[in-house]
C-alpha cells in the first residue's frame, strides 16, 4: 500500500468509524460534512486516490459503495469479507411481508433471491429487505432500496437496524435508553418510536450492512 497522506487518512478513518459504528460506510455529502468540502466533488477526489492506492474498493450502483480492502485495517470490523471473497457471489433471499410469530426468514415470507457480489457489504447479510417510506431518506435509504441485513439480536446504539413490532417490520436507528428502546428515524418528518421493555411484540431482527439500489 502506497503512503497515504494526511487527508487521506482522515477520510479512511473516517471510513472505517462509520462502518465500525453503524455498518455503512458514509456517502460522499457526509464526507464533505464531517471534514468540511464546500462540494462532493472533494469527497469523491479523495476517495478515487485512496482506491488507486489500493485501500478501497469503490462499487458502482449503490449509495454507500465503499469496501475497504487491506485487512489490517478492516479486521476490527466483526464479519469484514477476505479479499478472497470478493469474487464469489452469495444467493440472499428477499424477505416480503411477515406476519406476527413467525420467524422472519420462514419459508412464506420469502418473495425472491437474488445472487449478489459480497463486496458490496460491510458483512455477510443474510437477507435483504425492501424498505418502504422514507423514514430513513437522510440516511440514504429511500423508498424502494432493498437492504441487506445480517441477522442479529443485538445492537449498538447509532447503529441502523432492522426491528419488528408485531406485524411491521421496520428499520430505524437504535437508541438504548433507562426504560426501553428508542428507534429514530432520519427524516424529521416522522417520529421517534418508543418501545418500553416490557413490549412483548417487538424485536430486533438485524443490522443493517449495505444497500442495494436500481440495478437488480
Amino acid at each position: 500500500m502506497l503512503k497515504l497522506t494526511a487527508r487521506q487518512e482522515q477520510i479512511l478513518n473516517l471510513i472505517k468509524d462509520a462502518i465500525h459504528q453503524t455498518g455503512f460506510p458514509p456517502t460522499r455529502a457526509e464526507i464533505a460534512s464531517a471534514l468540511g468540502f464546500r462540494s462532493t466533488n472533494a469527497a469523491e477526489e479523495h476517495l478515487q486516490a485512496l482506491a488507486r492506492k489500493g485501500v478501497i474498493e469503490i462499487a458502482a450502483g449503490t449509495s454507500r459503495g465503499i469496501r475497504l480492502l487491506d485487512s489490517d485495517l478492516s479486521s476490527h470490523i466483526t464479519g469484514s469479507l477476505s479479499a478472497s471473497s470478493v469474487s464469489a457471489n452469495l444467493t440472499i433471499p428477499l424477505v416480503g411481508r411477515v406476519a406476527a410469530g413467525s420467524p422472519i426468514l420462514a419459508s412464506e415470507h420469502i418473495e425472491s433471491s437474488y445472487q449478489v457480489d459480497p463486496a458490496l457489504f460491510s458483512a455477510k447479510p443474510d437477507f435483504l429487505l425492501k424498505v418502504r417510506g422514507m423514514s430513513m431518506r437522510d440516511a440514504g435509504i429511500l423508498d424502494g432500496d432493498l437492504l441487506a441485513v445480517k441477522k442479529t439480536d443485538h445492537a449498538r446504539n447509532g447503529q441502523i437496524i432492522v426491528a419488528r413490532l408485531g406485524d411491521d417490520v421496520t428499520v430505524k436507528r437504535y437508541k438504548k435508553t433507562e426504560n426501553g428502546v428508542e428507534l429514530i428515524p432520519e427524516n424529521p418528518d416522522y417520529s421517534i418510536i418508543h418501545v418500553s421493555e416490557n413490549e412483548t411484540d417487538f424485536s430486533l431482527e438485524g443490522l443493517a450492512v449495505g444497500l442495494m439500489r436500481n440495478w437488480v
